[in-house]
């Protein structure tokens, strides 16, 4: 009797383990044809877009002084840019990006706020923006020289 129910429990474990390895599988497979499909969808909405000034030179300022510098593109695709990320460098730098799609043919901004103080010498910060465009970042960037107070 205790052998029956040890061979019972034996082949209910092993049952078990069969169902639980093709529930994995089933998973596995679902989740790889959920990514493929997305990513086969995902280039109907990607766009180009043209940097009107990727790179500036805010010249000098004297040490504490903020400086705002904007850069300005256009969609040149056929989908709406969406922006979705803007993250610079530093935290000496607050960028921001427009909230809205901008629609084909559209130009928009980006603009950024440099807080020199403390940062006595050349300064150069970049900007990384994630948009739904065929390579995906663009690296925008920004130098110049904080002058010592006087």
């Amino acid at each position: 009797m205790k052998q029956l129910i040890l061979l019972s429990t034996f082949i209910a474990f092993l049952t078990a383990c069969g169902n639980a390895d093709k529930k994995a599988a089933d998973a596995a497979t679902t989740t790889t044809e959920q990514t493929e499909a997305a990513e086969a969808a995902a280039p109907a909405d990607v766009t180009t877009v043209q940097w009107l000034d990727s790179s500036q030179n805010f010249g000098k300022v004297t040490d504490g002084e903020k400086v705002m510098i904007t850069f300005h593109f256009k969609n040149t695709g056929t989908k709406p840019l969406i922006i979705s990320n803007v993250q610079a460098s530093c935290g000496c730098t607050v960028p921001s990006k427009p909230e809205e799609p901008i629609a084909p043919g559209a130009e928009g901004k980006i603009t950024a706020e440099f807080n020199s103080e403390g940062r006595v010498g050349k300064a150069s910060k970049n900007i990384t923006v994630t948009a739904n465009t065929k390579e995906g970042i663009a690296v925008l960037m920004f130098e110049g020289e904080v002058l010592p107070k006087k």
